[in-house]
């Protein structure tokens, strides 16, 4: 088994946003939606609204530190309520909730930190719920290889609250299980239960 800590760079890889073309995209919008751009209170907020997209869609650079599992720790690691804050895709309005992210380890174990860095590289982006989560789960089982991995986000949208329906507190639920996790029915409800969701 291999006894020495290995760091992963985890670069996010996305275009960059153009603030100036954001900033004149704004400036248009608001001209279409019949406001001034140049009136005292929305002169900066082309800047302002440019510079807070380029915020929520691009995830800060990390290192995936994973450590030898030399104790040979085979129960669940789990991390609940880790924030999630992301955009809708079809509205560009944002949801927010949790996450929560298990796995069974393998060799290695991983620092925990980074499984809320993990959630944070996916989520600052144009998403969906379900693809979130399951890029989260899939990534998780690429590079760290545990016995098995859950994650479940639970998200309300901006877009099902603010607007059409106005479901304002309906959150949405979606899971993703890879491995022990997801063929082992003890496992799998033992995920669950910890997660507080009744699988």
């Amino acid at each position: 088994m291999n006894t020495v800590t290995q760091t992963l760079r985890v670069v996010h890889g996305r275009q960059e946003v153009d603030l100036d073309a954001a900033g004149k995209a704004v400036t248009d919008l608001l001209v279409a939606l019949g406001r001034d751009p140049m009136s005292e209170h929305l002169i900066d907020t082309p800047r302002r609204v440019a510079e807070a997209y380029s915020e929520l869609l691009t995830p800060r650079e990390f290192n995936l530190t994973t450590f030898p599992n030399d104790e040979g720790y085979d129960e669940l690691v789990l991390a609940r309520d880790i924030p999630v804050q992301s955009l809708c895709q079809h509205h560009l309005l944002p949801f927010h909730g949790v996450a929560h992210v298990g796995y069974l380890p393998g060799d290695r174990i991983l620092g925990l930190s980074k499984l809320a860095r993990v959630v944070e590289l996916f989520a600052r982006d144009l998403q969906v719920q379900e693809r979130l989560t399951k890029q989260i789960a899939d990534w998780l089982q690429e590079h760290l290889a545990p016995q098995g991995v859950g994650v479940v986000i639970e998200a309300e949208h901006m877009c099902m609250s603010l607007r059409g329906v106005r479901a304002t507190g309906s959150r949405t639920m979606t899971s993703a299980l890879h491995g022990q996790l997801r063929q082992d029915a003890r496992s799998r409800q033992e995920f669950f239960s910890l997660t507080g969701v009744n699988g």
